[in-house]
């Protein structure tokens, strides 16, 4: 897979570091799960771009599972806090 010069990736890739970034700090700050969740799900979401980006030699099936996994931590995260109200 050849190094992406997409400009979308790349802007994708930088919100999901700073929503990272913001999801860990806020969960320092504040003690709140859904933070820290939040934020890992970005994490993993911005794994898949950083490959995309890099031209990382991985097959199709590695970045739909990363990011079906963030999807799904999303969907814990909200579970979670919506059970916990």
């Amino acid at each position: 897979m050849p190094v992406t010069s997409d400009p979308l990736v790349a802007v994708n890739f930088i919100f999901c570091m700073i929503i990272l970034i913001m999801g860990y700090w806020g969960f320092r700050k504040f003690e709140e799960p859904l933070l820290f969740y939040i934020g890992m799900a970005f994490g993993l979401f911005g794994v898949s771009h950083l490959a995309l980006i890099s031209g990382y030699p991985s097959n199709e099936w590695i970045l739909i599972l990363i990011r079906t996994l963030a999807y799904l931590l999303v969907i814990f995260a909200l579970y979670r806090t919506i059970r916990r109200q």
